[in-house]
């Protein structure tokens, strides 16, 4: 099969879930025999490929603007790959589906990765939260068919839209310390330290974490990775209420001293409360650390038993970070059961199963 990925800022992935998702899909479909062309944002690449681990990348502009940065891509990849012969157009972020319009008028095999619920998040105004919820029901009313990488987003497709979409989990490897001296870079040593690694979002905590951490008296420190793109009042208060205990390393894309943070964290805190399965728990499972996540069903349904949860409130997750800290020797089991639950449900090859059988259903004509 000949399928093309639009929708995300490309590959090499050196920013987020999609990203990922895409470097890991691609390649292995590469290796089973199909032909993958991957649509790249060219302001974010100093040095431009044609190619990366067997995928074709084409390069096309982005408008740099919050608003615009991915549906300006998007408009151009789609344009072009109507060019091109291409058996199926995936599509990632929700955002894009006024893209699938013309490719399905032309009888286009179209696909869309949804992500999350959009408009829930806080950083989008009225406009931007409209255009969420438009861009949901055009991706419903147009896709050949929507991936649901959860439970829950495909539950509410179901309900909201009566849209019936196809459950394909993400994906996480399982990963150990193999180079913990590079965390002194950093000011931290192994098992001296709470983890967070996120965007400076409210829907995703950072700020009640520091607050949690603030009422806690432990000699471990806090870091937490991220940042955003761009300043808001709400990321400004991150930076405002952080204090010399607390590290704030903005992002690291640095895949080794990722690894060792995961690996080598105390307990890591898992505040994002909207959207699908999200790959910062799942490789937080993959790593081995104890997770402390707030208590939404998006988490619930991927962390199951092997981790604790917390309400959104600074003194309840003051507590369960307490909890971890007295009750040290049975973190052990919460690690062991995270890791093999990552092996059972969200390995990349399962996850290229379902994507490889859902394209081939497609070309054959399953879902016309």
């Amino acid at each position: 099969m000949n399928i093309a990925f639009l929708g995300t800022r490309g590959v090499p992935s050196n920013y987020g879930g999609f990203e990922t998702c895409v470097q890991e899909l691609g390649q292995r479909l590469v290796r089973r025999g199909h032909e993958i062309t991957v649509y790249c944002r060219k302001s974010y690449y100093n040095e431009l490929l044609s190619k990366y681990l067997g995928m074709n990348l084409v390069y096309l502009p982005n408008i740099n603007r919050k608003s615009l940065d991915t549906i300006s891509h998007t408009v151009w990849s789609m344009l072009h790959a109507l060019t091109q012969p291409f058996d199926v157009m995936m599509f990632f972020n929700v955002a894009n589906s006024p893209c699938l319009v013309i490719p399905r008028l032309l009888g286009k095999n179209v696909v869309i990765n949804t992500d999350g619920l959009e408009w829930k998040r806080g950083k989008w105004g009225k406009i931007g939260k409209l255009y969420f919820k438009i861009s949901e029901f055009l991706a419903a009313k147009l896709a050949s068919q929507i991936v649901s990488d959860s439970r829950g987003i495909q539950k509410y497709y179901l309900e909201k839209y009566a849209a019936n979409s196809k459950y394909i989990a993400y994906g996480a490897y399982i990963s150990g310390s193999c180079k913990p001296d590079i965390l002194s870079s950093l000011g931290v040593k192994p098992s001296d330290y709470f983890l967070q690694i996120t965007r400076f979002e409210p829907e995703n905590n950072a700020l009640l974490t520091i607050q949690a951490y603030k009422k806690l008296k432990t000699e471990k420190k806090l870091v937490i990775v991220g940042g955003v793109a761009y300043q808001s009042e709400y990321s400004r208060s991150i930076l405002e209420e952080a204090n010399e205990r607390i590290i704030l390393p903005g992002f690291i894309y640095n895949a080794d001293i990722l690894n060792e943070l995961w690996c080598n964290c105390y307990a890591y805190i898992h505040g994002n409360e909207v959207g699908g399965t999200n790959p910062a728990l799942l490789q937080t499972m993959a790593s081995g650390c104890f997770c402390i996540a707030i208590g939404v069903a998006f988490n619930s349904d991927v962390l199951r038993d092997c981790g604790i949860y917390y309400k959104k409130d600074p003194d309840d997750l003051a507590m369960k970070m307490m909890w971890t800290l007295q009750n040290s020797e049975q973190l052990a089991n919460y690690k062991f059961k995270a890791q093999q639950r990552i092996k059972e449900k969200y390995s990349w090859e399962k996850v290229t199963d379902g994507y490889e059988k859902l394209f081939k259903e497609l070309v054959e004509g399953r879902y016309k």
